[in-house]
């Protein structure tokens, strides 16, 4: 057999490398990319504004900093998505029942997140006054948060009462009423009410607000 030259272990060597710097690439080429979630304009304009990819059923884009200045790629592994459904099947039996197990689903994704981004420090009803923007969310940030949740567990076919909503705004100085901005699902059922998902006046762990759109927008 003859002998192995230099050049040619040299050689041998170059290939391997591009070899493994190629193939990674070409394999993640071949895994489908998830079909976009169908949006509306209200919920379009949420993402477009800020220039920020919307939510699909493998992963979303969490907003913190306040008007989403940072983000994290939350990427949803096989074991979240099982957590996730099993939270939201102790739903099933009504709308008020699977109200409660989103509020759940919430408490997990303060959890997941905030071990990643430092969000675990974040306080209610954080404004600039919180000095932390870092490790806060404002209410931009939640209701793009909470928006972008909810589409993926309806992408997953999780929401059997409800649909995903415009998001809302209210806001009357007059009525010394500051504005804010929340997240809003609407039930299925014949003359349905509107109900808000609402995680910026809450603290870190704790259920966001559930209640109705009406009592929401009349809020002080």
């Amino acid at each position: 057999m003859p002998a192995i030259g230099a050049e040619s272990v040299r050689i041998v060597r170059r290939r391997l490398v591009f070899a493994g710097a190629v193939l990674p690439g070409l394999l993640l080429a071949a895994v489908p990319a998830a079909a976009a979630i169908k949006l509306w304009p209200a919920i379009e304009q949420l993402y477009s504004s800020v220039e920020m990819e919307p939510p699909n059923a493998t992963h979303m884009t969490v907003c913190y900093g306040f008007v989403c200045r940072l983000r994290l790629t939350l990427v949803f592994t096989d074991a979240e998505r099982t957590t996730i459904t099993n939270l939201m099947n102790k739903g099933r039996a009504s709308a008020a029942e699977e109200r409660k197990a989103i509020q759940q689903v919430f408490v997990w994704f303060d959890h997941r997140v905030g071990r990643e981004v430092g969000t675990n420090k974040r306080v209610a009803n954080a404004d600039v006054r919180s000095f932390d923007a870092d490790h806060n969310f404002d209410c931009w940030d939640t209701t793009r948060n909470a928006a972008s949740l909810l589409l993926v567990l309806q992408e997953w076919n999780l929401l059997r009462h409800h649909r995903v909503s415009d998001p809302r705004y209210r806001g009357n100085l007059l009525v010394g009423q500051l504005p804010h901005n929340t997240a809003v699902i609407k039930e299925t059922a014949p003359g349905s009410t509107s109900w808000v998902v609402d995680m910026w006046p809450t603290a870190f762990g704790q259920v966001p607000d559930v209640m109705t759109l009406e009592k929401w927008l009349d809020e002080i």
